[in-house]
């Protein structure tokens, strides 16, 4: 069995399965560029725990864990089986806690609807801890890389920029600002040499890192990626784009 890469996915506004932005378009076609996967572990900055937890639900509920948006989004279904041995398998591998009944959140299910929109790919979700540190959730990546060996790809899912703050102040149809192009710029020269250790000390190292991410739950998910990754190998930008509010989008893959 060949080995799968691991991902890591700017999600974006959840509004993305119903706009018209390269990322969209992106994500739509790639699970033809991808070997076909037994089972997919999502990693979603969208589910916090104290300590790791994995889904073991048969059927996950699709969360539509949002408000104030039209009526189609919450419309939107993602009905792929659960798969709870590979939560059994990421319990062993990892010392998580099962949950019976945790379903996919938005940060979750809305790339999988657009990479595998026949939700025929058994998923299922492992927490993040950000008040543990980036460290943190490399090390859980670490423990997580055996998978890829047993045909499941692993999709963390966050945001290379995430401000919220700052996301609406971009005019519609503008380009990303100085702050975010030369953060994400850092992080790509960093991740395609891969150098660990300065991306998981990113808030020293890397320009602007506060003001790309206040708080970085949507950025620790790449930090899971990473250490799942096979050491040494370049990591690989696969994808660059921004919204329609100028916030970069980009996804890498890890071999």
């Amino acid at each position: 069995m060949v080995a799968m890469p691991t991902l890591f996915v700017s999600h974006g506004s959840p509004m993305m399965p119903l706009e018209d932005i390269p990322a969209k378009r992106f994500l739509a076609g790639l699970a033809t560029t991808l070997p076909r996967p037994t089972a997919i572990l999502s990693v979603s900055a969208h589910w916090e725990t104290e300590t790791p937890e994995v889904s073991a639900v048969a059927q996950p509920e699709t969360i539509h864990d949002f408000y104030g948006f039209p009526p189609a989004l919450y419309a939107l279904q993602y009905p792929a089986p659960g798969a709870p041995a590979l939560a059994q398998r990421v319990a062993e591998l990892t010392g998580a806690a099962i949950d019976p009944i945790r379903g996919l959140d938005h940060g979750a299910w809305t790339p999988l609807l657009l990479a595998y929109p026949d939700a025929d790919v058994p998923v299922t979700q492992v927490s993040i801890q950000p008040h543990a540190g980036p460290a943190h959730q490399y090390a859980l990546g670490e423990a997580l890389r055996p998978l890829r060996d047993e045909g499941v790809l692993i999709v963390a899912s966050g945001g290379i920029s995430h401000n919220l703050r700052e996301w609406f102040r971009g005019a519609p149809g503008s380009g990303p600002r100085p702050w975010m192009s030369e953060f994400t710029e850092w992080m790509a020269e960093h991740l395609e040499t891969r150098d660990d250790e300065a991306v998981i000390d990113y808030r020293q190292r890397a320009p602007h890192a506060a003001q790309n991410h206040p708080r970085d739950e949507h950025f620790q998910p790449l930090h899971v990626a990473l250490g799942a990754a096979t050491p040494g190998v370049a990591g690989k930008r696969i994808h660059q784009s921004h919204d329609m509010f100028g916030v970069p989008m980009d996804t890498y893959m890890f071999a």
